[in-house]
């Protein structure tokens, strides 16, 4: 068995483009062997700044090509076209046979069994596999006329311990690659991977970006406990720091402590995003003056702890002027400063989209009993540190600083509060504002952009979401789900459609009402399915579409999907499938339609009577509860009308042969099928 070992070797690729290649690469040549029936043990791809290596395992010198059959033009095409069939796969016009599928009948030979060598498979393939690759942002250079990521220098290509022999664009294969990155006149040969990665572990490079993250977690895990520290855990930013490296190092660096009166995430942003530093915290969670470094070499003089140290602190220097700067504006003076500030085309200015926000909120703060006042003078402010400095640096700060600018200019808490979670929750895992005027001032934020949108048909496709609106409208559903805070969430869509009128813009949507409560009921469906809820359960729940009641809906699919498997959940879901599937298999016999009205003056039996006595009994109890509802109690109590409901189906006949008596039975089934689905439409509920 042999292996087959690649290596593209190219200028840097950023860390964006690695795990698409990575993953391209290695599904395409899986895709290519499993096609010809090309058996493999085992398949890896690594990748470096620099290099992108793929490595196949066990893989055979030779393989069998099963015979196939190859469809010609249809019997009636013309003779030119079979002509041109014959000649371009070289047969002759007794080797066709005809052959009906469909269709219609058309025109097949097969093909005899052949042999393929695989090292010519792979000198075939590799540049057609290559040439497919797709890039989110490739770049061409020199006068060669093909993308690729970054400029590609080399591609190394050896099968079975012997070069492939292929071209591809300007370059061919060839069995050596460049050993530094820096010298690239220093090329070496190679006869397979495990060579290739001893040489590379000599040097200190590592290879294997797996093994480059374990690396940089374990110093983490060192400098931590040796500095009694906490590192902030930041998956994406260490996935990136991971790509950019080859001989990763960790170095502890720090920043002058006055930068530690800055708030902390200004710090946060700073390093992170800006310099992909990893800051500090100590155990209660306070921001420390150190910060890690990953570079790609040792620092044995310390010239590059000192370099990065010197760039943090002048960025910081930056920030801190913008911060004392900023502070000091009176925010209420500058509202008027977002007039000129476009929100977008058809939906105005944010002076515009505040003052909108101020009545939404005030709306909104009829239903949580808070003040209106302080809930509009919220949303006057909430958008004003958009004219910032610190926030034009920083843009990821918004809503965080205007909530730091109020507290620095004495604004109630409550009010900084809710200007600081206005954007909240930002994802599915993101922290949801729990606090009445942030609840507030995050709907209203909200649901004015999605109107909006919406309104001007600016919606989400299939693919492409450019506003986010999806994030905003999991957003709503995630308040009022957490909060267990219903809201008149179409009263508030069609409040914000009129104060768009009321401002002189014109919308040309108008399905937004019914589009809108569509697209969240959309989103709730996609937060339940997150939350594990079974598919068929979720239908259910959410088959009477009305998102002023996500709460309820939430609530009770919750609770259902808890007991589902269990006794109680078998025995309503059979009560339920019995009595609709008799009642379902009688309508359709029957010629006269049912009235919704049961007679109990004709019922002839005793089981008749105790069951119209259950169900009276539970759609009395669905009448007096509210929104308190106990989702579990009603669940139980539905299921413990099985033993009246199989004790009527055993032994009654609802076929009578007296059709009053018949239609009255049904007409009592009908009532019990409706009584359950009081609760969810059990109709939707897979009963296996």
């Amino acid at each position: 068995m042999s292996e087959f070992f690649l290596e593209l070797f190219s200028e840097e690729i950023p860390s964006s483009l690695q795990k698409n290649l990575r993953e391209d690469l290695l599904d395409s040549f899986n895709k290519l062997f499993n096609e010809k029936f090309v058996s493999f043990k085992k398949s890896s791809s690594y990748s470096t700044p620099n290099r992108m290596i793929l490595v196949f395992e066990g893989l055979p010198k030779q393989v069998v090509l099963k015979s196939e059959e190859i469809k010609g033009p249809n019997i009636n095409a013309p003779e030119i076209a079979l002509e041109g069939f014959i000649r371009s796969n070289d047969i002759s016009k007794k080797d066709l046979f005809k052959k009906k599928i469909d269709k219609g009948e058309f025109y097949f030979f097969k093909t005899k069994p052949t042999k393929l060598n695989t090292h010519e498979l792979l000198e075939e393939s590799i540049p057609l596999i290559l040439q497919k690759i797709q890039w989110k942002k490739s770049m061409r250079w020199g006068e060669f006329d093909f993308n690729w990521g970054r400029p590609l220098k080399s591609i190394l290509a050896i099968f079975n311990k012997k070069k492939l022999t292929f071209s591809f664009h300007h370059l061919s294969s060839s069995n050596s690659t460049f050993i530094d990155k820096e010298f690239e006149e220093q090329k070496k040969i190679f006869n397979d991977f495990k060579e290739y990665s001893n040489f590379f572990k000599k040097m200190n490079i590592v290879i294997d970006h797996k093994q480059r993250k374990n690396l940089i977690e374990k110093k983490f895990n060192e400098i931590s406990n040796k500095k009694n520290i906490k590192i902030e855990n930041n998956p994406k930013l260490l996935d990136e720091v991971v790509d950019l490296t080859d001989q990763p190092n960790v170095i502890v660096c720090e920043f002058d402590r006055k930068f530690l009166n800055i708030p902390k995430e200004i710090l946060i942003i700073t390093m992170q995003y800006h310099q992909k530093y990893f800051p500090t915290f100590d155990q209660k969670g306070n921001i420390t003056n150190e910060f890690l470094v990953i570079t790609n070499k040792q620092d044995k003089k310390g010239f590059i702890k000192l370099g990065n140290e010197r760039v943090v602190e002048a960025r910081l220097s930056d920030a801190e002027f913008f911060w004392e700067k900023d502070k000091s504006q009176n925010l209420v003076k500058r509202v008027s400063k977002l007039k000129s500030m476009n929100y977008f085309k058809g939906l105005g200015t944010y002076f515009d989209k505040v003052q909108r926000m101020r009545k939404l909120g005030g709306m909104l703060s009829d239903e949580l009993l808070i003040s209106k006042e302080k809930v509009e003078l919220s949303a006057s402010i909430c958008k004003v540190d958009l004219v910032s400095e610190l926030v034009g640096e920083f843009p990821e700060l918004q809503g965080i600083m205007g909530g730091y600018f109020a507290n620095e200019q004495g604004f109630e808490k409550e009010i900084s509060l809710a200007i600081s979670e206005q954007y909240l929750p930002i994802g599915l895992n993101s922290k949801v504002p729990k606090k009445p005027y942030s609840i507030a001032l995050s709907l209203a934020d909200k649901i004015d952009t999605l109107v909006g949108f919406f309104g001007i048909n600016q919606k989400p496709t299939s693919s492409k979401d450019p506003f986010a609106l999806r994030r905003q409208a999991l957003g709503i559903v995630k308040i009022i789900i957490e909060n267990k805070k219903d809201f008149k969430i179409r009263d508030l869509i069609s409040y914000s459609s009129s104060l768009y009128t009321d401002q002189g813009f014109k919308f040309g949507n108008e399905f937004l009402q019914k589009e809108l409560s569509d697209f969240l009921m959309d989103r709730l469906k996609f937060y339940m399915k997150e939350e594990k809820i079974r598919h068929d359960i979720i239908q259910a729940s959410t088959n009477y579409n009305n998102p002023d009641k996500f709460v309820i809906i939430f609530g009770k699919a919750k609770s259902l999907n808890k007991i589902i498997n269990k006794q109680n959940g078998i025995d309503l879901i059979s009560s339920y499938k019995r009595a609709s599937n008799i009642l379902d298999s009688e309508l359709d016999k029957l010629s006269v339609e049912l009235s919704n009205t049961t007679d109990p003056g004709i019922f002839k039996t005793e089981l008749e009577k105790n069951l119209f006595k259950k169900i009276n009994e539970l759609r009395k109890y669905f009448l007096s509860i509210n929104k308190d509802e106990n989702f579990e109690q009603s669940l139980a109590n539905l299921a413990e009308a099985k033993k009246v409901i199989f004790d009527f189906f055993d032994n009654v006949i609802v076929n009578e042969d007296d059709q009053t008596i018949k239609k009255n039975r049904l007409e009592l089934i009908q009532m019990l099928c409706k009584t359950f689905d009081n609760y969810v439409n059990f109709s939707l509920i897979d009963s296996h």
